[in-house]
């Protein structure tokens, strides 16, 4: 489990879509639960550490990798 630990409005309109195509361009599965504070995301513990990678790269503005 990774938790996204933005506060982020109701009216931020497709963030969790970001997230998760971030990851799923790359063939990560992603089980997104929201919570009141904060996002979680399941993502396959194989794959947990590069998946941190692709979320920290989006948080730097980084290119969607191809």
């Amino acid at each position: 489990m990774l938790t996204l630990s933005v506060h982020s409005s109701l009216e931020a309109v497709g963030f969790l879509a970001a997230v998760t195509t971030r990851l799923a361009a790359r063939g990560i599965s992603v089980n997104p639960v929201s919570a009141y504070f904060h996002d979680h995301l399941f993502v396959p513990s194989a794959r947990a550490t590069e998946s941190l990678a692709l979320l920290a790269g989006l948080a730097r503005g980084d290119p969607a990798p191809a």
